[in-house]
């Protein structure tokens, strides 16, 4: 119960870099992604990208595993990027080594991975920089859009965790994962079983994750677990359009919108993004809508969470005609 105890969830701006070169590989699979497929294949076409992307590259080769020290997990919920390339550029070369050899049972590696087996210290700079590459080329233009949207889903299960207790938050984490009493157990077709001894357990929501939650692979890593995160099929779209809404000629497009949003709990920065706002007007509006009795806001661990009124239902449903 102690790993209950230690059960945390976090941003990890490291797991959506490298992971976001699957998806690149398999834009049929990941059409949700188009919009982002489309940008990145630009960049990847850039030589001084591709050249210094290239260990990456082969590390996320399909249906490949990745290594273990390549996506830790976060240090704390709002640690950075740089503190992740630092978690990778400091693994001990002997854990390089036990994680890349562990990735062989889906392959050979390739002429970087063995390079980098046999000379860690050496060949790491070059990965630490891939990955340093790639992040600053394909993944920042639209880190802030990723990271509301992972932050709404942390908010989430904070809520969940506070509500229900870690049980709760576990069994509603993924269909293929349940609480069992003293265990989550995962369906997952590697067959794995760990015992966490007390270390906890690390999560974090992924933007480009597989249709299932994947583990680190080896018992001796630390302890960490991604899981698909919640409504990535809104992370492209475009602002509402409130052009015609009865409620925007009386409250203004930016409020009106914000409450066609407010069905369900959402942070400011998860508003901002969805609504294409800055988040110093989407506060502005939020406090205009608070004071009228619109707007609800409550407080979940670092989050604060805004939620539509029975009063704000009402008046939706009259603008709609229902």
């Amino acid at each position: 119960m102690s790993d209950v105890a230690g059960l945390r969830f976090g941003v990890s701006a490291a797991w959506d870099t490298v992971s976001s070169l699957w998806t690149l590989r398999s834009p049929v699979r990941n059409a949700v992604h188009l919009p982002w497929i489309d940008r990145a294949r630009q960049v990847i076409r850039r030589p001084d990208v591709a050249a210094a992307v290239g260990p990456l590259r082969e590390l996320t080769r399909p249906q490949r595993w990745l290594p273990d020290f390549l996506t830790p997990p976060p240090p704390g919920p709002d640690a950075e990027f740089e503190e992740q390339l630092e978690q990778i550029a400091g693994t001990a070369p002997e854990v390089v080594v036990r994680d890349l050899l562990a990735t062989t049972r889906r392959g050979p590696l390739g002429p970087f991975g063995d390079a980098l087996r046999r000379d860690p210290k050496a060949m790491l700079p070059l990965l630490v920089t891939a990955v340093r590459v790639w992040h600053d080329a394909a993944i920042a233009p639209d880190w802030p859009r990723m990271r509301a949207l992972l932050e709404a889903d942390i908010a989430h299960r904070a809520s969940q965790f506070a509500e229900g207790g870690a049980g709760w938050a576990l069994g509603t984490l993924h269909p293929t994962v349940r609480w069992a009493g003293d265990r989550v157990v995962s369906d997952d077709p590697w067959r794995l079983d760990f015992d966490l001894g007390g270390r906890g357990l690390a999560l974090n929501p992924g933007i480009f994750t597989p249709q299932r939650v994947l583990w680190n692979l080896l018992e001796d890593s630390p302890p960490g677990g991604t899981y698909p995160v919640r409504a990535v099929a809104t992370l492209w779209e475009t602002p509402p359009a409130a052009a015609g809404d009865p409620l925007a000629r009386v409250l203004g497009s930016g409020r009106a919108a914000l409450l066609n949003l407010l069905d369900t709990a959402a942070t400011t920065t998860d508003l901002a993004r969805r609504a294409g706002m800055s988040c110093g007007n989407v506060s502005q509006h939020l406090s205009a809508l608070h004071a009228a009795g619109l707007v609800s806001r409550s407080r979940q661990g670092r989050h604060v969470l805004y939620r539509g009124t029975e009063a704000a239902a009402v008046l939706l449903r009259a603008s709609r005609g229902e």
